[in-house]
């Protein structure tokens, strides 16, 4: 086990490496206390690594988190990089995330395609479109990706360096093809149905979901610390992350 860590961890500081040399991130915490908790990984960069010490066989059914979000919604960024992702890479075996990039845009037909006004201008649905691409090219891998990007200063300059980062075989073309044609077009009225089939309908954004439901509740509860709701919702064995925890953040919401 013990071999494992330094594996861990050595893998760990080439990606911080690899991320600090691009965006100046720092760590204050030496890499032996890295993978010591959730929100120590979260700071450092490592969750993806650290995430491999907390493997719990499920014995039960998976705890389903949905996020109606939008790319360039502030209250949207805060939590899936402070709350969903962190709490995703560190209880994978017991939960499923969905994304869904559409939130309060609005979708007009026009001769068989789909345009988009989105609530935080032009920017926004190109984050929307990429982030829905990726998703649909990489699975569950996009998700680091969009991690990567919703963390940085700027959503839309961040996306191909991220990409680069994780997947430095897949092309930015690949992507970008997807986002300016027939497909990604598809895909994003996808997300417009589905979000707009939504009920009760969403009335602000970020809009979470638990095994499809939402309360004001389930509401409340995913962004004081989805992390520790995810574990008490879930029926099995705990895995042994569920002792630590991730801190609380602020919440903040783009209303419709």
């Amino acid at each position: 086990m013990f071999g494992f860590k330094l594996s861990v961890l050595f893998f760990a500081v080439v990606s911080l490496s690899k991320c600090s040399a691009r965006s100046g991130y720092s760590c204050k915490f030496p890499p032996s206390q890295w993978c010591d908790s959730a929100d120590i990984a979260a700071e450092c960069g490592v969750l993806e690594q650290c995430a491999r010490f907390n493997v719990t066989k499920p014995n039960a059914d998976k705890v389903n988190v949905s996020l109606y979000y939008e790319s360039l919604c502030p209250g949207c960024r805060g939590f899936l990089v402070f709350q969903l992702v962190p709490t995703f890479l560190m209880l994978s075996d017991i939960m499923n995330i969905e994304l869904v990039p559409y939130g309060n845009a609005q979708e007009k037909e026009d001769q068989g395609k789909y345009t988009y006004v989105c609530q935080h201008g032009e920017d926004e649905c190109l984050g929307n479109m990429i982030e829905t691409c990726l998703m649909n090219k990489l699975g569950v891998d996009a998700f680091i990706v969009i991690f990567c990007m919703e963390s940085g200063v700027d959503v839309l300059k961040a996306a191909q360096p991220c990409l680069g980062v994780y997947f430095p075989k897949v092309t930015w073309d690949s992507v970008m093809e997807c986002v300016k044609g027939d497909q990604g077009n598809k895909l994003m009225h996808e997300n417009a149905v589905k979000t707009n089939a939504l009920k009760p309908p969403h009335q602000y954004v970020p809009w979470i979901t638990i095994n499809g439901e939402h309360t004001d509740d389930l509401q409340e509860k995913a962004m004081n610390s989805l992390f520790n709701l995810v574990c008490s919702l879930y029926k099995g064995d705990k895995p042994a992350a569920c002792g630590q925890g991730l801190k609380k953040t602020p919440s903040s919401y783009c209303m419709k």
